[in-house]
C-alpha cells in the first residue's frame, strides 16, 4: 500500500494459495460457531423443527401451573373472607363449614337429582353387566375333553375367577416344551409387548389359551395333534394357561393332571 502524497510504501502483505485457503476455512468455521451460538442461546432456535414442540410442551405445563395457582388463590381468598367475617362477628364460629364439607354437600345434592334419562341409562348398564357376569360366572357343569398336560412345571398362582383372573400360572424349566392339550387348530399366534407369544388352540367349542410363551414352533392356522409341541419356554417367563368351553370358564387345575 502506497501513500498518495509521497508514493512511499506504507505496508504490504503477501497472500499465497495456502494462506487464502486457510483464511477461507477459518472464516467458515467462525461463521458456523457464530450461528451455533445464536441458535443455542437466542430465541432463534424456536423456529427450528423440534424446538417448537418442546416450547409447546413448556407452555402447556406453565398454563396448567397457572390454573392450579388460580384455584389455590380462589380457595385462599374464600378462606380469608371467612376469617374476616369471624373476626368482625358477622357469623358464628359453629356455623362455619370447611370448603371440603361444602363441596361434598354440593356433590351429594347433584347426585340426588336423577333425571329419567339417567335412570334409564343406569338400568340398561346394569342389565348389560348382569348378562356379562352370567357368561363368566355360570357354575353349570360343562363337558370337558380329556386334555393333555400343556407344560411341565410348578403352579405358582391358581385361577381367581372372582378377581377376573382365569389362568393358571406355572413356572417351568429352560427349554421346556409347550404342548397341545387336544387335537385342534392354532387359530391365533400373537407377539406381545414383552416379546413373548400368546397362542390360542381351538377344538369345536373348547379353547386353550397359552400366554407368555417364549418361542413358537407353529404358525397360525396350523392343525396340531394332542401332545404336539407348540413352543419352547426360556425359563424366564411364567406361562399362563386358560381353558374355555363354549364361553364358560374351566379351571385347568380341575381337569388337567399337572
Amino acid at each position: 500500500m502506497l501513500d498518495d502524497l509521497t508514493l512511499r510504501e506504507v505496508f504490504h502483505f503477501r497472500v499465497s494459495l495456502l494462506g487464502a485457503i486457510s483464511m477461507i476455512t477459518l472464516s467458515i468455521i467462525g461463521l458456523i460457531l457464530l450461528l451455533s451460538v445464536l441458535i443455542v442461546y437466542t430465541p432463534i432456535r424456536n423456529i427450528l423443527p423440534g424446538y417448537s414442540e418442546s416450547l409447546r410442551k413448556q407452555l402447556i405445563q406453565e398454563s396448567a401451573r397457572v390454573d392450579s395457582l388460580q384455584t389455590d388463590l380462589t380457595l385462599q381468598r374464600q378462606y380469608l373472607d371467612v376469617i374476616k367475617q369471624l373476626t368482625a362477628g358477622a357469623i358464628q364460629t359453629d356455623s362455619v363449614q370447611s370448603l371440603d364439607s361444602l363441596q361434598r354437600i354440593e356433590r351429594a345434592r347433584i347426585a340426588e337429582q336423577h333425571s329419567e334419562a339417567t335412570d334409564a341409562f343406569m338400568a340398561q348398564y346394569e342389565q348389560k353387566e348382569h348378562d356379562r357376569l352370567l357368561l363368566f360366572d355360570n357354575t353349570a357343569p360343562v363337558k370337558v375333553l380329556q386334555l393333555y398336560r400343556p407344560v411341565r412345571g410348578v403352579v405358582v398362582q391358581s385361577a381367581r375367577p372372582e378377581q377376573r383372573f382365569y389362568g393358571v400360572t406355572l413356572r417351568t424349566a429352560k427349554k421346556e416344551n409347550v404342548m397341545a392339550t387336544m387335537r385342534g387348530t392354532l387359530v391365533s399366534v400373537e407377539r406381545m409387548a414383552d416379546n413373548s407369544f400368546t397362542l390360542i388352540l381351538q377344538n369345536a367349542a373348547m379353547v386353550t389359551v397359552y400366554r407368555h410363551v417364549s418361542n413358537v414352533l407353529k404358525t397360525q392356522g396350523a392343525a396340531v395333534e394332542r401332545g404336539e409341541a407348540l413352543g419352547i419356554m426360556d425359563g424366564e417367563h411364567d406361562i399362563v394357561i386358560e381353558l374355555w368351553d363354549a364361553g364358560q370358564f374351566v379351571n385347568p387345575e380341575e381337569v388337567i393332571a399337572w
